[in-house]
């Protein structure tokens, strides 16, 4: 009988169950998009319980489609990083609804905090700025504006946890993240992998409300109900997932993944790397009792998001997939940006104070100028990304490895390589999120057993080469440059 990997990648939009034969190669895939809630403007929620159900339901759906559970030897978490539920330790019910990675209303905790050190006060432990992005603040939100929410924290009640954190413990029982998740929190040192006691009290946060902090390939537990028995064994936030699923093991190797938000990594080996351009210093990932491998990210806020609005508020578009179609309708942008800042600009800005906006606008702007646009401004957050990741490693990227939804969009794709001024690659097996996971839960139990045989697993789709010239890039992209600066001054 073929064994399969079950990889269960907890997505901001929907949740799947991919599963994954020996050599990598995808033999199963079930889907369900979950509600998007958005009670009060900047904020984002989901409902833990439906994500519960939905997984419980996409396993079952794709373990049917080959032997059932029985063919399973493991299963691998990925998840949506920063997306924060607290719930009770004896019930299981969650005390609020999941406060997502893209809401904004900690912005007063995080502007409080640092008016007393400033944006970088926690950046020497945890590699990151004070933002809304981190886990955190919401749990102090919560804490603060649940009724009844801190006195149970105190006295052991409530737990904590992102998303891999939460199917665990529904799956196992157990009460587990790894240092890629805990490293998204703005709780964890860096340095010592713990949770660092100094910020917990910071933040209010009591330290046993917190899940204990893992590699991210090991066993944490076994599953119960229609897959009891089968361990759970690797987890790793979603975008060190894709790296890990690239194969980006040495120092220097970098990808891309265009999904909701776009998310660069850049493997920088055992030491953190800190920035001094606006990117995040993270764990990239721990395998087993091997030394930790650090990494620099750019997270970008809103990519895909940006096409699923002109679908959803704007009806330009009645699928994601129709948005090249329109975009090529057209031969530029019509000499409009769009810069994107729903949420704040994360990388390298952090401002959680931008929104926005549409330049450049005259009547000859037409509904393809506005979807090129939109795609454009992917490509162009992205070579902003990559010019500060330059400067903080002193690594010049020469390709770059691709993945996640967009990557399918020749389109852009051929526009982010004439925009970087090198290579852009897509891997055979373009579910490398996923993928990541299945890696480092098969590690985990010896269904692969070493790096050599998973980088063996990887294989080139397509590459796109850089066709503008010089002059033409630095000219879009100055524009873009000038676009970005409208985007704080829209209210006195």
């Amino acid at each position: 009988m073929t064994k399969y990997v079950a990889a269960i990648d907890q997505g901001t939009t929907s949740t799947r169950c991919i599963l994954f034969d020996h050599e990598g190669r995808v033999a199963a895939v079930a889907q369900k998009e979950h509600e998007q809630i958005y009670p009060k403007p900047g904020w984002v929620e989901h409902d833990p319980l439906e994500i519960w159900r939905n997984t419980q339901e996409v396993v079952s759906q794709a373990t049917a489609t080959v032997n059932g559970p029985s063919s399973i030897v493991c299963i691998g978490i990925t998840n949506q990083r920063e997306t924060t539920v607290v719930w009770e330790r004896a019930t299981g019910r969650p005390v609020y609804n999941a406060i997502v990675w893209q809401d904004t209303r900690t912005d007063g905790i995080c502007d409080e905090l640092a008016r007393q050190g400033g944006q970088d006060r926690l950046r020497a432990q945890t590699g990151l700025p004070l933002a809304t992005y981190f886990s955190g603040p919401k749990i102090q939100w919560i804490l603060e504006n649940v009724p009844g929410a801190r006195q149970k924290a105190e006295a052991g009640e409530l737990l904590f946890g992102n998303m891999d954190t939460w199917l665990i413990w529904n799956l196992t029982g157990a009460h587990v993240t790894d240092v890629t998740n805990a490293s998204r929190t703005l709780l964890m040192n860096l340095h010592t992998l713990d949770w660092d006691e100094q910020i917990l009290s910071l933040l209010g946060i009591p330290r046993a409300m917190l899940p204990k902090i893992c590699s991210s390939s090991e066993v944490y537990g076994t599953a119960r109900g229609s897959l009891g028995g089968v361990p759970v064994a690797g987890d790793l936030g979603d975008q060190q997932a894709a790296l890990f699923g690239q194969t980006c093991y040495n120092p220097g190797e970098a990808k891309n993944t265009y999904g909701t938000g776009c998310f660069m990594l850049l493997n920088t080996g055992n030491q953190p790397v800190p920035s001094t351009s606006g990117l995040l210093t993270t764990l990239g990932y721990k395998i087993g009792d091997q030394p930790a491998v650090y990494a620099l990210e750019g997270s970008i806020a809103i990519t895909g998001a940006l096409v699923q609005w002109l679908r959803d508020n704007l009806g330009l578009i009645s699928k994601s997939a129709e948005v090249e179609a329109l975009a090529r309708t057209v031969e530029d942008n019509g000499g409009i940006y769009f810069v994107p800042a729903f949420s704040g600009l994360f990388a390298p800005y952090w401002r959680s104070d931008a929104r926005g906006v549409i330049v450049g606008m005259t009547r000859y702007v037409n509904k393809g100028h506005l979807a090129r646009a939109a795609l454009e401004a992917t490509a162009y957050q992205t070579r902003e990304v990559l010019d500060a990741m330059e400067k903080d490693s002193g690594v010049k990227l020469t390709a770059l490895k691709v993945d996640g939804g967009m990557v399918f969009n020749e389109l852009l794709m051929q526009f982010q390589a004439d925009l970087l001024g090198v290579p852009v690659i897509r891997p055979k097996v373009a579910e490398t999120t996923a993928l990541g996971a299945a890696y480092a839960a098969g590690l985990a139990v010896g269904f692969w057993k070493d790096y050599d045989e998973l980088r063996a697993n990887w294989g080139k789709d397509k590459e796109w080469t850089p066709q503008m010239d010089l002059a033409r890039r630095e000219q879009l992209y100055a524009g873009w440059k000038k676009a970005v600066t409208r985007t704080f001054d829209w209210i006195d």
